[in-house]
């Protein structure tokens, strides 16, 4: 039903725009997003791309080891609570290790909290 695959960076932005930033006049471009190491991930359904998912190599304090931080994840309204996010974190899960990380991590806006 639903595709994942990865996307260039440009693709993320028209769903950043809609759902990340809507209504306000905030880059819709993230820092790292063009770096060589970072992938990005969009979901599609009948063609039309639905959702949007951005992983940099990036460094916390909090873990020890490579790891990447999930970013700008995002789902047009109508898609939301239909699996799409978890299809898209499966496929990086999947991309990750066959990179050898084992660190995915998130800041995350209070209400996707549980979604984590």
């Amino acid at each position: 039903m639903y595709q994942i695959q990865k996307i260039l960076t440009a693709e993320t932005f028209p769903i950043r725009k809609e759902v990340l930033r809507k209504g306000m006049d905030l880059p819709v471009a993230f820092n790292g997003d063009a770096n060589s190491d970072t992938f990005h991930l969009g979901a599609f359904f009948k063609g039309q791309l639905i959702g949007v998912s951005s992983f940099m190599k990036e460094s916390n304090r909090a873990f020890n080891g490579v790891q990447y931080q999930l970013r700008g994840m995002a789902t047009l309204q109508d898609f939301r609570a239909k699996g799409v996010g978890k299809l898209m974190l499966n496929e990086a899960e999947n991309l990750l290790k066959d990179m050898n990380v084992a660190i995915l991590w998130c800041n995350a806006r209070v209400s996707a909290v549980p979604f984590y």
